[in-house]
């Protein structure tokens, strides 16, 4: 049931971000906090003492500010194509709200989902993925090598190019007797 919950795509990416020159992909971010609510303490340490180094480090991101009474701390981030990624911060740490703000700084604002292959099959090998040695003799996997009798040239039969050989040897044997015949 979860499997079917879980959203699944292929794997995407921002495309021509870094060619010629690199566009951050977070458009605004807002600070939610309330002025007296104990959970917000942090997140009043955070705003008092390290967003504006964060807010001059990336002067492309427009930072907002949101008091809002009696509700728990949180951060919207909100991506150049449109997705918008909701964090809850209550109770942690200056250091951990810096840690998460530069990680929805450095995302790409593709929304995170499971990985699907390339690759489909409707009857999946319940044997594995062939390889080359699939078939080969048990015994080669403790022969020393070079070993005379596993680097020897196997004779199966005639080849196609021995049959066409012998044909033509007797076509041409066939014609030089029918020109001796025919000579006499």
């Amino acid at each position: 049931m979860t499997k079917n919950l879980i959203p699944q795509d292929f794997l995407k990416n921002v495309l021509q971000n870094g060619v010629g020159r690199y566009v951050c992909q977070l458009q605004r971010i807002t600070f939610r906090f309330c002025k007296s609510h104990g959970a917000s303490r942090h997140m009043r340490d955070f705003i008092e003492n390290h967003l504006l180094g964060f807010s001059q480090k990336n002067p492309g991101v427009a930072v907002y500010l949101q008091p809002r009474r009696h509700r728990a701390p949180s951060i919207v981030a909100e991506y150049l194509n449109g997705y918008r990624e909701v964090l809850f911060l209550s109770d942690k740490q200056p250091s951990e709200i810096c840690k998460w703000t530069e990680h929805l700084r450095t995302r790409s604002g593709v929304q995170i989902v499971k990985m699907i292959n390339n690759i489909h099959t409707e009857t999946p090998s319940t044997q594995g993925i062939w390889h080359p040695f699939m078939f080969t003799d048990t015994e080669w996997a403790v022969t020393k090598f070079p070993n005379k009798k596993l680097s020897s040239v196997l004779k199966t039969g005639k080849t196609a190019t021995d049959i066409i050989l012998d044909e033509q040897t007797e076509a041409l044997t066939e014609g030089v007797k029918h020109c001796q015949i025919n000579n006499k």
